[in-house]
């Protein structure tokens, strides 16, 4: 993906946060809760409007600084690992596509509507936090980050080197060894010369200064 289509995506997952919130605001406030998920004889999902003070889940509820201020560097933490990573990652840049996007739209609510995020979709299965759609988006992305580096990323970095490393095929190293038959054999090595012995030096010194008596 590309940054375009990063920014594309992140700002479509936040405008359709947006839209549903608008949405949830116009007919859900005020309103008790209606069914909105059913399979069979389960009653799944409700629609169930709620301002929430806290994080995802309501999670630390009442502090909005925090909560402002976090995120953003959550934010720009994600975009710097999908600029470092990303590029050989998909499914990283999936994933904090996801967690920005999901951020970014719950960060809106608590910069412009006082501090509280709006949540609409009320689990009925078990007891359970009312959540949004940006909610879903930084589970879905978290998930995906936990799934990825347990899975995807379990190469150690040595053997990620030695996979990329330069392969030499065998038939080059063989072809620039010498053929066996260009190798001398033993027999035709040249001899080396003998050194004089010590005694053959000694007699042809004698031998050399007894001309020299005879000559004087």
């Amino acid at each position: 993906m590309t940054v375009f289509l990063v920014t594309a995506a992140i700002a479509l997952l936040t405008v359709i946060d947006q839209l549903i919130k608008i949405w949830a605001i116009a007919n859900l406030q005020g309103q008790p809760a209606r069914p909105f998920l059913q399979i069979g004889s389960l009653d799944w999902m409700h629609l169930r409007y709620l301002e929430n003070s806290g994080a995802a889940f309501s999670m630390l509820s009442g502090n909005r600084g925090f909560l402002i201020v976090f995120p953003l560097i959550m934010i720009a933490v994600c975009l710097y690992a999908m600029h470092r990573h990303g590029k050989t990652r998909r499914w990283l840049q999936i994933a904090l596509t996801l967690i920005s996007a999901g951020g970014l739209g719950n960060l809106i609510d608590r910069i412009f509507r006082g501090g509280r995020v709006v949540d609409y979709l009320d689990f009925q299965l078990c007891n359970f936090a009312v959540f949004n759609f940006a909610d879903i988006c930084v589970t879905v992305g978290v998930g995906l980050v936990i799934i990825g580096l347990l899975f995807f990323e379990k190469e150690a970095p040595e053997a990620k080197k030695l996979k990329n490393a330069e392969r030499i095929p065998f038939a080059h190293t063989v072809a620039a060894l010498p053929e066996a038959g260009t190798l001398p054999l033993a027999g035709e090595l040249p001899e080396a010369e003998a050194a004089p012995l010590r005694a053959d030096a000694e007699a042809a010194k004698e031998a050399a200064e007894t001309e020299e008596h005879a000559g004087a």
